[in-house]
C-alpha cells in the first residue's frame, strides 16, 4: 500500500526533528563531537521546501529540540559520559553558550528553519520526540494517524521517533532526501531498514512527492 494515496491532510503532521545550531552551526555541539556537519546542512533546503508545503495545506507542524534543562537532572550519567568521550561534553561551555542545554543560543532552530507562530515545539531531552514529552498526547487530540519524518539525524533522533512512533501504531513516511547524517552509510541503511517485511517502518518519499501531493490541497 503507497500511505501517499491515502494522505490526508487533516490527520497528518510533519515533525521536524532537530534542526538546531548545535547540530547545523560549525560552532556547535556536533562539530566539537567531529560530525562532518556539511551532509546536515544539506537538509535544510528540503526541510525549508517541506515547511513551505505543508503551511500552505494547512498541515499540523511540530518542531523538536534535544537539549536538556540547565541543571541537568534529565540527563541520564551514560548520555553524558558517552558526550564526554567525544570530546563535546553536554553543559560545557561553548561559542553558542553551553553544548545542548535549554535556553542556550546553540539549542535553538538555525535562522531558516523557525517555527511560524501557532506551530508547536516540543523539547525533548532523549532521542525520540515521543519519549518524555507531551507529544503523542497533542498528535491524538488532533486526531493524528500519519507523520510525515524529515530532519537530524537520520540514524539516531529521525529512526527513535519513526520506531516509537510505529510502535505507538501512528503511519509513518519518512522524507529521505529532507533528513540527514554525517555518515552516508547510516543514512543509507536507516532508509534501507524502512522498506524490509514489507515496510515494517512505513515507507520513505522524496520531498518532491510530498510536495507535488500537496501541491493542490491550498488553504484559502
Amino acid at each position: 500500500m503507497n500511505l501517499l494515496d491515502e494522505l490526508r491532510i487533516e490527520s497528518t503532521a510533519l515533525l521536524v526533528i532537530d534542526m538546531q545550531r548545535d547540530f547545523l552551526d560549525p560552532r556547535g555541539y556536533a562539530a566539537k563531537a567531529g560530525l562532518d556537519i556539511a551532509p546536515l546542512q544539506a537538509a535544510i533546503a528540503p526541510v525549508r521546501r517541506l515547511l513551505d508545503a505543508t503551511r500552505a495545506a494547512g498541515m499540523m507542524i511540530v518542531h523538536t529540540r534535544e537539549g536538556h534543562v540547565p541543571d541537568m537532572s534529565d540527563c541520564p550519567p551514560y548520555k553524558l559520559a558517552r558526550s564526554r568521550n567525544a570530546g563535546a561534553e553536554i553543559g560545557s561551555p561553548g561559542p553558542l553558550g553551553r553544548l545542548l542545554i535549554r535556553g542556550e543560543p546553540g539549542h535553538d532552530f538555525i535562522a531558516e528553519l523557525q517555527p511560524a507562530a501557532g506551530e508547536i515545539v516540543i523539547d525533548k531531552p532523549g532521542y525520540s520526540a515521543l519519549a518524555h514529552t507531551d507529544l503523542d498526547h497533542r498528535l491524538r487530540v488532533r486526531g493524528i494517524d500519519t507523520l510525515l519524518l524529515s530532519g537530524i539525524t537520520t540514524e539516531v533522533c529521525v529512526s527513535s521517533t519513526l520506531r516509537d512512533a510505529v510502535d505507538r501504531g501512528y503511519r509513518c513516511i519518512t522524507i529521505g532526501d529532507a533528513c540527514a547524517s554525517g555518515f552516508s552509510d547510516l543514512h543509507a541503511a536507516a532508509l534501507r531498514m524502512i522498506a524490509v517485511e514489507g515496510g515494517i517502518f512505513g515507507t520513505v518519499a522524496s520531498t518532491g512527492q510530498i510536495c507535488a501531493e500537496l501541491g493542490g490541497r491550498v488553504v484559502a
